[in-house]
């Protein structure tokens, strides 16, 4: 065939780029971390997983045995389980002990109350069933259920879910009940604490874009781990500021919110929505510019040109981002130079990353050389609507 008859197949577009691509979250659970994982790296994301907390194991924890051998020897009116989890776990602990029948007859001698649906679950898979489940699936409404029936005189079970729930249970015990706590899956520092200290060093260094929580104590145990180094103000300046907090819930997002840092949350407190949250989220935390008949978005570790995720080395991420921050200006050698991590010796480590982020981009001429002054990115002031997949920016995340 005549090389002018020949037609050249139109080039592929690229592959829809995974909404978190370009995105480093840092995973804080101890329990279910890989499966959140998992769902986040399916996502595109890069996941930092630096458990914050561990689960004392049920079979060694004294306290919940007292708690089993009480009930057993004076069985509770009212048992109120608030987890799944929690539930099996105890019910499995005291079949160890050789206490599982009897507990359960105890349990079963009286009313139960599941706080939602894996709750309820464990309940009848135990054998036994539950009165009465809210709604909301809260600890409040259950609280308020309790008291509009009167308490006065009843002995009440609660089975905690990692933390203590210190205002069902004062107000369960100023209502006239006789509570007991039982202290399920109970948290503690973390045996090896290297990898959380890591993912705090990555987090204060600028790697991290988001932190998740799935417990209230996880949060509480990053934050007091910090202080213990010395560095609790610069990580919750990172997390009021350029960090996003994902928690799984109002209860895990609690200890944050108490101190200032803006939490966003699922409206059903599962993991798989706290993920859907987040993918809704970042991609409206990016920024789109129209560069040099380009369209480039800037996520946390990585740049998308026209459609195709591009990945950058750090000093070429941090140039970017100052050279964003003002679009179409110049920008000086010596700015540049002082947005470098580490701050590099001279200008020459300027023009050397410039390199690194012009190859990286894939289009040189995204960022012009301005001679004896400096760079710019090479706006196009009077470019189009952002393309659809295209982002403004929300908030300062350069």
């Amino acid at each position: 065939m005549p090389v002018s008859e020949m037609t050249t197949a139109p080039a592929a577009a690229p592959a829809p780029v995974p909404r978190l691509a370009g995105f480093t979250v840092g995973v804080t659970a101890a329990r279910r971390a890989e499966e959140l994982g998992t769902m986040l790296e399916r996502r595109g994301a890069v996941v930092l997983h630096g458990p914050a907390i561990r689960i004392v194991p049920l079979a060694d924890d004294a306290e919940l045995l007292a708690a089993s051998r009480a009930l057993v020897a004076r069985p509770p009116h009212i048992t109120v389980a608030t987890t799944g989890i929690g539930f099996r776990g105890w019910v499995e602990a005291a079949d160890g002990w050789g206490l599982g029948g009897q507990l359960l007859e105890a349990l079963g001698a009286g009313t139960l109350i599941a706080r939602g649906p894996k709750a309820r679950g464990a309940i009848r898979a135990s054998g036994l069933c539950e009165a009465w489940s809210p709604r909301s699936e809260s600890s409040a409404e259950v609280l308020d259920h309790l008291l509009a029936q009167g308490v006065e005189g009843r002995r009440i079970a609660v089975q905690l879910h990692g933390e203590p729930l210190p205002d069902v249970v004062e107000a369960l015990a100023l209502a006239g009940a006789e509570v007991v706590e039982v202290p399920v899956y109970r948290w503690e520092p973390p045996v090896d604490l290297a990898p959380l200290d890591r993912l705090t060093d990555a987090v204060l260094a600028g790697v991290v874009d988001v932190m998740t929580f799935t417990s209230a104590p996880a949060a509480a145990g990053l934050l007091r781990r910090a202080g213990e180094r010395g560095v609790r103000e610069g990580l919750l300046r990172r997390l009021r500021g350029p960090v996003l907090a994902v928690c799984v819930g109002p209860v895990t997002a609690a200890p944050l919110e108490d101190l200032d840092v803006p939490t966003v949350q699922p409206q059903r407190s599962r993991l798989g929505a706290m993920v859907r949250r987040l993918e809704g989220e970042m991609p409206a935390r990016s920024r789109s510019l129209p560069v040099a008949g380009h369209w480039v978005v800037l996520r946390g570790h990585a740049v998308v040109v026209d459609g195709a995720l591009r990945e950058l080395p750090p000093n070429g991420m941090s140039l970017l981002r100052a050279l964003a921050r003002r679009p179409g200006r110049i920008v000086s050698r010596a700015e540049l130079l002082a947005a470098l991590p580490g701050r590099g010796v001279d200008e020459h480590a300027v023009e050397t990353a410039m390199a690194c982020l012009r190859a990286a981009l894939g289009y040189p001429k995204l960022v012009q050389t301005v001679m004896k002054r400096g760079y710019r990115l090479a706006l196009d002031p009077a470019a189009g609507p952002v393309p659809l997949g295209g982002h403004c920016l929300h908030g300062d995340v350069l």
